[in-house]
């Protein structure tokens, strides 16, 4: 299972949205904050911390291949590697 942690209106987390449509991969989205760092949702955010570290999106965990990661380029590239 896929989950992006991202927010509504970043162009980082756009891109890597974009990339898991195109390549049709079935993920869960979680909105824990805003672009410009306000916590829309405690819990999600606490998990964000928790699973990364950093209050830094956008962030894909795949739970499959027990990876996580960040970077809207490297989420991409690794999707590619991954998911195509």
């Amino acid at each position: 299972m896929l989950e992006l942690y991202q927010a509504e209106g970043c162009p980082y987390s756009e891109k890597a949205r974009q990339k898991l449509s195109d390549l049709g991969v079935s993920y869960t989205i979680h909105n824990p904050r805003t672009h410009e760092g306000e916590t829309l949702n405690e819990q999600t955010h606490d998990e964000l911390l928790a699973l990364g570290g950093e209050d830094q999106i956008p962030f894909l965990v795949d739970h499959r291949r027990e990876e996580t990661t960040y970077e809207s380029d490297d989420i991409v590239e690794y999707l590619d590697e991954h998911y195509s």
